[in-house]
């Protein structure tokens, strides 16, 4: 989603301010980009360029275009519309100046020369020309720079600081010492494999990535959003916890049409916000939940965020498997927001709100339904043998086919050809993020960098299964601060999932892991865009927002860590245990879903009253036995599968026994009149 449909749903009620309309704005610009207001032929022209863009990558998705030209042509029309469409900086906003023409007409001469030196360019790749290098060196910097105008200047300093490290590496301390490559060598493996900047993150970017935002773009034209939030109002109306029930479940809906966590916190926002505040939720409490669902919006199936197409590259496996695996956790996420909303009712004494209806829940299934088939279609084509690709081809002409049914929601010419061109402005962030993150992973493959820092990981964390999960996560927390969510992704699957790896954790469960903690970072400061979106609407303190949407995502964050160090966790992601059964996998996940109801509780501070001290440090416990069982390994070696199971049953034990106080006390309560 745009920053201009964006600003167009906060338009869409009167209870926003104008002034928190352009605070709202502000982030979701830090997150896609400050794009320039053009007007006139110029607009056109530049609308033509990405609808052609978006022409090109449909046709690849139906016919076969070689990797050697679909990656090159999907970075040159990237660039070109990043030059013309991000300024070099804020004063120069609104216009297209002479150098920005320039550097997208380089953009376009270095793809140029990359795709006609065809295979004569790539066998010198380790001996390449003086030409060869001044080119590839070119189209490093403008990479760079185009990185730095649609997502900030963090991620080309990452990548800046990656190549002094391939440079400079005799001069460097132990363990960080390496031979050292010359530009020649290093801008060969960039600029003229698929092993660099057009190396796995382009390849699902332009395959994959950008066909998901046009389909997401087709949904938004089409009304999709719109109704998917009508929807979950009208049909969660009626109660006191209705507010948050739909903020919650609209939040999962949204995933699809909006594709971003801090679009879809906007869009709630604009609409949930007064409502919420009349059922009496504060600024900070509100603008949390807002964030919270915003998330819900890169973690739920079938779309996901972008990192996720980029598990099943680096995995080597189907989408569906990505999905497949993504459905248990995200369950469990909702399922910590829902009893998070359900306790909020006797937390902040919520009451009923009138929920306005244009139309009953039936009616409006019965004449926008069809929205729904955009959350099955996709799947469906996986499961009856398409490939991904091919799978989001024919979903995005089944979303448009089925457009028609109603007037009101048809893509007739223009609309469609604008809906069409906006996906792939909608992609250029990404884009520009996964070719700066090839820069990285380039680095890391010519070096060995992955396998040298596990070993460094490993040897701080002394072999410990459990401290290197611990410090795996506070790696990727770290750098997903500084970075968006796929290059977060990008950077530690390739220098962290490997530590995991080597101490016996499935490839599958080290990079799921990796991607919830890369998450993480869309509520963490101080790069919480989320939150800070979600503050600048209900006009909360943003650092407050951001700790209580940390709360509100705490208990779903730690299940990470069960399918990590449980030996049956990867239950949790649908897979097997090497030595279990169903039985293992059916346990485990009732264990999970009892110890995030326990900390959902510690959270809010409230069961079915407010919780004592012993009563909030006793769910504590039990949610931490029952999510992190394998934290005693990081203080006892003697630690196995037996004391696994001891911890989860007292968990549980401690768990029901809080219940059965407060039931027992509800009871007597009652009994006494």
């Amino acid at each position: 989603m745009s920053a201009d449909s964006a600003r167009d749903e906060l338009k869409s009620t009167d209870a926003v301010s104008e002034e928190a309309l352009k605070r709202a704005e502000k982030f979701v610009e830090e997150e896609e980009g400050a794009v320039n207001r053009l007007s006139g032929w110029f607009w056109y022209f530049i609308m033509g360029v990405a609808l052609a863009m978006t022409l090109f990558h449909l046709y690849a998705a139906y016919d076969i275009v070689p990797a050697q030209i679909l990656r090159p042509v999907h970075v040159g029309f990237a660039l070109f519309l990043i030059y013309m469409m991000f300024p070099v900086s804020e004063r120069f906003r609104n216009k297209v100046y002479f150098w920005d023409v320039l550097l997208a007409i380089a953009s376009v001469a270095t793809v140029w020369y990359l795709i006609q030196g065809g295979e004569d360019l790539a066998d010198r790749s380790t001996l390449p020309y003086d030409i060869d290098v001044w080119f590839g060196t070119a189209f490093l910097i403008l990479v760079l720079e185009a990185a730095r105008r649609s997502t900030g200047p963090i991620m080309p300093v990452v990548a800046i600081v990656f190549l002094a490290y391939a440079l400079f590496g005799p001069y460097l301390p132990a363990p960080w010492t390496h031979r050292g490559y010359e530009v020649d060598r290093l801008v060969g493996q960039l600029y003229i494999t698929l092993e660099g900047i057009f190396g796995p993150a382009i390849d699902v970017s332009s395959s994959l990535i950008i066909l998901f935002t046009i389909f997401g773009a087709i949904l938004q034209a089409s009304g999709a959003g719109k109704f998917f939030i009508d929807f979950s109002f009208s049909m969660m109306g009626g109660k006191p916890t209705s507010a948050g029930r739909a903020v919650t479940f609209s939040s999962f809906l949204l995933g699809g049409p909006s594709g971003s966590g801090v679009a879809t916190t906007v869009t709630l926002g604009s609409i949930a916000w007064p409502m919420l505040k009349r059922a009496g939720y504060k600024a900070e409490d509100a603008g949390g939940l807002l964030a919270a669902g915003g998330l819900g919006a890169i973690l739920s199936p079938p779309v996901l965020g972008a990192a996720a197409f980029l598990i099943a590259e680096f995995l080597g496996i189907s989408y569906l498997d990505v999905i497949r695996m993504a459905v248990i956790p995200t369950v469990f996420y909702y399922l910590a927001l829902f009893i998070m909303v359900e306790l909020d009712a006797g937390r902040f004494g919520i009451h009923d709100v009138v929920v306005e209806k244009k139309q009953s829940l039936w009616a409006m299934t019965r004449t926008h339904g069809f929205h729904f088939t955009s959350l099955v279609s996709i799947v469906a084509f996986l499961i009856i043998g398409f490939s991904p690709v091919t799978a989001v081809f024919w979903s995005i002409v089944l979303a448009i086919a089925v457009s028609f049914l109603r007037k009101d929601s048809a893509l007739y010419p223009r609309k469609l050809l604008l809906a069409l061109a906006n996906g792939s402005v909608a992609t250029l962030s990404i884009a520009a993020t996964c070719a700066a993150a090839g820069i990285i992973v380039g680095v890391v493959t010519l070096t060995g960098l992955g396998l040298k820092f596990s070993a460094i990981v490993i040897g701080y964390a002394g072999g410990n299964l459990a401290l290197t999960a611990l410090y795996t996560s506070l790696i990727v927390w770290i750098v997903g601060l500084a970075v968006p969510v796929t290059a977060s992704y990008i950077i530690c699957a390739v220098i962290a999932a490997p530590a995991l790896i080597q101490l016996g954790v499935p490839d599958y469960a080290a990079h799921m892991f990796i991607f919830y903690y890369a998450v993480l970072s869309e509520v963490s400061p101080p790069t919480a865009l989320s939150p800070f979106a979600a503050a600048a609407i209900t006009g909360g303190d943003p650092y407050k927002t951001t700790l209580q949407s940390w709360k509100y995502t705490l208990p779903a964050f730690l299940v990470p860590f069960v399918f990590v160090l449980d030996p049956a966790g990867v239950g949790i992601l649908l897979a097997m245990p090497e030595s279990g059964s169903i039985l293992d996998v059916v346990i485990v996940i009732l264990t999970t879903g009892i110890g995030i109801a326990a900390l959902a509780s510690c959270a809010q501070n409230w069961f079915l009253r407010r919780l004592t001290g012993v009563e909030r440090l006793a769910l504590l416990l039990a949610g931490f036995l029952l999510l992190f069982p394998g934290i005693l390994d990081a203080v006892s070696d003697a630690m196995n599968e037996s004391h696994l199971i001891y911890a989860k049953i007292a968990g549980v034990a401690v768990f029901l026994g809080v219940v059965a106080r407060h039931v027992m006390e509800r009871r007597v309560s009652r009994a006494a009149g």
